[in-house]
């Protein structure tokens, strides 16, 4: 046999060996979301599965599993099997946040994980009612002033990202706010758009801006977003602050390393892809992807970071 032939050969089986890897049968893959349907975290779950489906040739279906800010879905996530056929949608919330707000947290925000990759962030946005009669942050910062206590702002639970995000404005701004928490954004964003509850300092609003429901006052972050080019940043406003919430793909402690790998690999090409990416902005996402050991990195050292946050908010711990 000639070596051009052996070494074709031997190619080929490299390559039916790295193809026979994770997923080796066609039983579904889901993408377990801790928050209710219609917040920004469910949002970029189902963006994700129909491309992750059609990569990998398996089912990828969303399942929400909502309570407790985003903790009750993750602490049935750790129970599961790590065969790599259960992913968490990990959020600042739950795996950096929650360790700082509940003494029973149910799980090891560290140990009971493998980082897979890290998906975007998106900067919080400060809303209105459309009817609300404020037009600029000035002038809410100037009414809460005047009647402190009396106005709300809504969130998806303690220590989500809207109420760290408000905790921050309050101490920021010097207003007096009351704090109204929701198992959810998306029941929050009801409240709100009713007139419920006076503001959220939000991560997935944009639909309900567009549509005329919402109004921005300001964003969390330290550039205009390009999806709310007229809307000034909170240090533009006169209230400087950052706030903002990220999400990332987490398996089960000791999952496969093929399913690490493999998911890494094709959730970066899915990122990439312009159509994925334009929708990510479109929300108001600043999409980041790169290597397991850096999201790694990273949401460890968030854990940290959120420390001083949550207590600074002064978030009792449950």
């Amino acid at each position: 046999m000639r070596r051009g032939a052996v070494a074709a050969i031997a190619l080929a089986m490299c390559s039916g060996a790295a193809m026979a890897g994770w997923p080796q049968d066609s039983r579904p893959v889901k993408i377990l979301v801790p928050w209710p349907v219609g917040g920004a975290t469910d949002q970029v779950g189902r963006m994700l599965a129909q491309p992750l489906s059609q990569a990998l040739g398996v089912p990828v279906v969303v399942e929400n599993k909502a309570g407790a800010g985003g903790v009750l879905g993750t602490q049935l996530f750790v129970k599961e099997k790590a065969d790599g056929h259960t992913i968490l949608l990990a959020t600042s919330s739950t795996n950096a946040a929650a360790p700082h707000l509940y003494a029973k947290l149910g799980y090891d925000p560290v140990n009971d994980f493998t980082p897979v990759v890290s998906l975007c962030e998106i900067p919080n946005v400060m809303v209105v009612p459309a009817k609300s009669p404020w037009t600029s942050l000035k002038e809410l910062v100037a009414a809460a002033k005047k009647e402190p206590g009396k106005f709300t702002y809504g969130s998806a639970g303690i220590g989500g990202s809207q109420h760290l995000a408000g905790a921050q404005f309050k101490t920021a701004s010097g207003a007096d706010i009351r704090h109204v928490p929701y198992k959810g954004s998306g029941p929050a964003a009801q409240d709100l758009i009713a007139g419920h509850i006076d503001m959220m300092i939000d991560t997935g609003s944009l639909g309900s801006i567009r549509s005329g429901l919402l109004r921005p006052l300001a964003v969390a972050s330290e550039k205009r977003l390009p999806a709310l080019p007229d809307v000034p940043t909170f240090k533009e406003a006169g209230t400087p602050m950052l706030a903002s919430a990220w999400y990332g793909l987490m398996l089960p402690a000791n999952a496969p390393a093929d399913a690490v790998t493999r998911l890494n690999t094709e959730v970066n090409k899915i990122l990439r892809n312009p159509e994925i990416n334009a929708k990510l902005t479109a929300m108001g996402a600043i999409v980041m992807g790169g290597t397991a050991q850096e999201f790694g990195r990273f949401s460890t050292s968030e854990i940290k970071r959120y420390e001083s946050i949550v207590r600074d908010s002064g978030a009792p711990k449950e």
